[in-house]
């Protein structure tokens, strides 16, 4: 890939985002019927791959901790990152098993999206661009996790991903009110060179209804639908116990499939105008499980306590992810299917 990144500097000046905002559709178990359940797919879907670079080599992920973190969300985070290596034992569906739809996805030479694992993590405690970020400040943040001595992150232009992860008192432009991530490239005129990295907030204080559904509700929204997986019109329960990191693990695998299929904003993505490309994981907003659609999340698993998972990741984890596009069976899918 990197022999191709120069040939895209010139798109610095494009303000791309991928809207990672979780629409607002309600928790049911549901019947699944074979003739009536497609789970997103449509003939009017129009995936179309435009020439550019996958991540095709084994993707390197570098994870920002921006901010003040708790120690026992970040490690939830850190077992769902290192839940996407093959390698992890995990029962299926696994995060792992996941993560084999998105690597259906080729370059124009046909390889494959490459397997990601976690290869090093920075601390920004101290809020080095303030507790408001835009866009561009972000690449500042990248830039001191890469350049701080003694203990900087590689600047990996090869095969790296920068994920920057905001805490709870951190304001990032159009958070909550738009999106709950993003993922864009560096500028050159930043870091030197262009390296794709993705923005994922903590919603669990400033916007759980939008951005930690569908374990946390609207405001002003009247009682939440009706779910089935606990009775009556209480909400899905987290499955690690907090709405704001489960509901920030989905976003996370969102963003992580639209970086690795669409890093420079010319490879796979629906639609004609890549400033707003509908990408991968877009098609499948609110989708988790057999039967989703028409206001349903589908067909998940609970555990023991009543909390809605779809995946298992290492130590015994269970998350929640949204599905993605499927580009051989033309509709979401994920491995927790029932066909």
């Amino acid at each position: 890939m990197d022999n191709k990144l120069h040939f895209f500097h010139y798109l610095q000046f494009l303000l791309l985002l991928s809207s990672s905002c979780f629409s607002l559709v309600a928790f049911s178990w549901i019947p699944y019927n074979e003739n009536k359940n497609y789970e997103g797919s449509s003939d009017l879907v129009n995936l179309e791959y435009h020439m550019g670079p996958v991540l095709s080599s084994p993707i390197k992920l570098y994870v920002i901790w921006y901010g003040q973190w708790n120690p026992s969300h970040q490690a939830t985070i850190r077992d769902f990152l290192n839940s996407f290596s093959s390698s992890s034992y995990a029962p299926h569906p696994s995060v792992a098993d996941w993560w084999r739809t998105v690597r259906l996805y080729t370059d124009q030479t046909g390889q494959n999206i490459s397997t990601i694992s976690l290869s090093g993590e920075f601390f920004d405690f101290n809020y080095s661009q303030g507790k408001y970020l835009s866009r561009l400040s972000m690449q500042y943040v990248i830039k001191k996790a890469v350049r701080s001595y003694p203990k900087s992150l590689p600047l990996n232009y090869r095969n790296g991903v920068y994920l920057v992860l905001t805490s709870y008192d951190v304001q990032v432009q159009e958070f909550c009110r738009a999106v709950c991530g993003f993922h864009y490239f560096t500028f050159p005129s930043i870091l030197g060179v262009t390296v794709p990295y993705a923005w994922v907030g903590y919603s669990g204080k400033q916007c759980p209804g939008f951005c930690a559904y569908p374990f946390a509700w609207p405001k002003n929204s009247g009682k939440p639908p009706p779910s089935t997986i606990n009775g009556g019109n209480s909400l899905m329960g987290a499955p690690n116990g907090d709405p704001g990191v489960d509901g920030m693990i989905s976003v996370i695998a969102h963003e992580l499939a639209e970086v690795s299929s669409n890093p420079l904003v010319n490879a796979w993505y629906a639609g004609d105008d890549p400033i707003a490309p509908t990408e991968i994981a877009d098609l499948c907003l609110g989708v988790y499980g057999t039967g989703a659609g028409g206001g349903f999340v589908g067909q998940v698993y609970k555990d023991s306590w009543g909390n809605g998972f779809n995946l298992h990741g290492v130590k015994g984890r269970k998350f929640l992810v949204q599905w993605v596009w499927n580009p051989l069976r033309r509709r979401c899918f994920g491995p927790n299917a029932m066909d």
